[in-house]
């Protein structure tokens, strides 16, 4: 595996790693059917794969969808509506000290 492959799964897992592992596991499911001639578990893994596909790619469609919006979002309220804090002044004198 080349380092440019290896850089886009490390990507994929660390963006989606639930729909990843669900990749992964329908894959050596859909192996493990295809090499033992178990044409259930075959197919088990590959509609799996399928699912979770469809799902990341369903997923990256609501995130797009969320963001094109052109308002932005605040989360916190306005200056205007938190009270005005009094101002810090540094006094010149030392504080005594008491042993």
């Amino acid at each position: 595996m080349n380092l440019l492959s290896s850089r886009m799964l490390k990507s994929a897992y660390r963006k989606e790693p639930i729909s990843s592992f669900i990749i992964t596991v329908g894959a050596v499911d859909a192996v493990i059917g295809g090499v033992g001639d178990r044409l259930s578990l075959m197919l088990l893994g590959v509609g799996v794969v399928g699912v979770a596909i469809a799902f990341r790619w369903w997923k990256i469609r609501q995130s797009k969808t969320e963001f094109s919006s052109g308002a932005p979002i605040h989360y916190l309220p306005g200056h205007s509506s938190r009270p005005q804090l009094p101002t810090l002044s540094v006094s010149s004198k030392k504080p005594s000290r008491r042993t």
